[in-house]
């Protein structure tokens, strides 16, 4: 018996021969001389008359013969491609993951949703933002958010000061220089906020995704392993289209 995963294995090509013949047998119709021929012979008037050879031009292009060769490619086309689509209606598979199954007996066509939907999905879990890893972090349960510890740091203010490196004579005042020296008048204490994630949740979510990823996978292939039952369509179209 046939499986579903060997005519999808084969459709491909069978498109693609079947877009060839098809512009091939476009190429041929559409040049007249091809399907054009011609049998002349001359005759003198008299028997002194000059002798010409006949000419002749075989037709090289037969239109019905240019059909029966799309009608032969273009059914097998229609077979594969019915062959396909009707085993797709048949063909299922449960998504399991660790044992507990998701999404039960899923059509393959669910199933290439899936795994599409799941590449989207790793890559929007991949760039989610984290926790910087330079701080320590805990869970704020008034707020829902992460937290750190409080860092006290000291508020400082310039205060301008003198220093004297003259002192003042009968004849020159005092050499005063002005230099400015940090005071504490107070102190800051901070905690910083974020709504990011921690490293550990991103990476889990992501197995989690990775995981769903490979058990949609081997559902697909489980069910494209449906024995398929060969359908016959293409000779009763082309037999009316062509017949």
């Amino acid at each position: 018996m046939t499986k579903l995963n060997q005519i999808i294995a084969v459709e491909k090509g069978v498109k693609s021969k079947s877009l060839q013949d098809i512009n091939a047998a476009h190429a041929k119709v559409q040049k007249p001389a091809l399907l054009a021929g011609i049998s002349r012979t001359y005759q003198p008037k008299d028997e002194e008359g000059e002798q010409l050879p006949p000419e002749s031009t075989r037709v090289q292009v037969q239109a019905e013969d240019v059909l029966r060769e799309v009608s032969a490619s273009l059914t097998r086309l229609f077979d594969v491609t019915a062959t396909k689509d009707w085993a797709n209606c048949e063909a299922r598979a449960d998504v399991t993951v660790d044992g507990r199954t998701l999404v039960a007996d899923a059509p393959v066509s669910y199933l290439l949703f899936l795994e599409k939907q799941l590449a989207e999905l790793h890559g929007f879990v991949k760039k989610l933002p984290t926790l910087d890893a330079a701080e320590s972090w805990s869970l704020d349960p008034s707020t829902d958010w992460w937290k750190t510890d409080p860092v006290r740091t000291i508020r400082t203010k310039k205060v301008p000061r003198n220093h004297v490196k003259a002192e003042a004579t009968e004849k020159h005042p005092a050499q005063v220089e002005v230099y400015y020296e940090d005071v504490p008048i107070g102190y800051w204490t901070t905690v910083k906020f974020s709504g990011a994630l921690p490293a550990r949740r991103v990476n889990e979510l992501l197995e989690r995704v990775e995981k769903l990823q490979q058990a949609v996978k081997f559902a697909r292939e489980e069910a494209n392993g449906t024995e398929v039952t060969d359908q016959r369509v293409g000779d009763a179209v082309f037999g009316y289209l062509f017949g």
